[in-house]
């Protein structure tokens, strides 16, 4: 058996950090030849999040029901979320290759949820391209050597695995609704037009023939967000943009990108940036 494992300050412990939006705390890989069986069973799980990707091989999960077999063959990716129970097993003769990366932070389940992981569903099939090894490769060489920056080399790491799995999901959800795609391809382009007006969603729904809640469930399954989200993250981005500029100051940013209230505009920059748009302008301009 081969074992490639690497811990963030060389220490095993389940880590739940809150410090930032997403912290990768470990990650590793096992190749299974001739040694029979590697169980897993964490009937509490763990405090942080987990995500494996089945290389090569299968491996065999139990999910709702600990009794009951789930083979998950390769080419498929299998995220635990914090304190679900985790009970799984490689054999030997499935010359399983996996690898795996527990990640933390204070804005986890959005992050996965903009990027089209659905709550719940923990099998996401994301196909065999060889980036996929490469990229757990790179957090594992990152974690050992500790180079300059690399927590953040970490994130980027993972965060390109995110959008390798969302393209998947939408370049297969594309292939069999193009008339879907081409209705919320008209959505994007409208809101990136219209972000910084008052949109009704009910509205924009009835305007185009179709039914709101329908346009929503779209919607999400082609972009990983709602229209609200969307647009809200279509607001924070150009308002940071702004916030670079000595120019302006919040006030002027907040009414620019659709806020008429200063003070719910910086609501909503702390809770999606995790700092004030007054202290965020004072960092990126010191």
């Amino acid at each position: 058996m081969y074992i490639n494992n690497a811990y963030l300050n060389n220490s095993a412990i389940d880590k739940k950090d809150k410090s930032k939006p997403l912290i990768v705390t470990s990650c590793g890989t096992y190749k299974l030849y001739t040694h029979p069986k590697l169980p897993t069973w964490r009937p509490r799980g763990r405090i942080d999040f987990q995500l494996l990707y089945i290389a090569s091989g299968k491996a065999h999960f139990h999910f709702a029901n600990t009794e009951e077999d789930t083979v998950v063959s390769a080419g498929n990716m299998i995220l635990y979320r914090p304190k679900e129970p985790q009970k799984y097993e490689y054999y030997g003769e499935d010359q399983t290759e996996v690898y795996w990366v527990h990640f933390t932070g204070n804005n986890v389940t959005n992050i996965l949820r903009s990027y089209g992981f659905t709550d719940g569903q923990k099998v996401f099939y994301c196909g065999l391209d060889p980036i996929y090894r490469q990229l757990f490769r790179a957090m594992i060489n990152e974690l050992q050597m500790c180079k300059n920056s690399y927590p953040e080399m970490l994130e980027m790491y993972l965060r390109q695995i995110f959008i390798r799995l969302q393209r998947y999901f939408f370049t297969a959800f594309s292939t069999n609704n193009i008339h879907v795609v081409e209705e919320i391809d008209r959505a994007t382009t409208y809101f990136n037009e219209h972000y910084n007006e008052q949109i009704n969603i009910d509205e924009y729904a009835r305007k185009n023939n179709v039914s709101t809640s329908g346009f929503i469930r779209n919607f999400k399954m082609c972009t990983g967000s709602t229209p609200m989200q969307y647009i809200l993250s279509k607001r924070i981005y150009n308002a940071e943009i702004l916030l670079r500029n000595p120019d302006y100051n919040v006030s002027e940013v907040a009414r620019i990108v659709g806020y008429e209230n200063p003070l719910y505009f910086s609501r909503a920059f702390k809770k999606i940036k995790g700092i004030a748009p007054s202290a965020y302008q004072k960092s990126v301009q010191s």
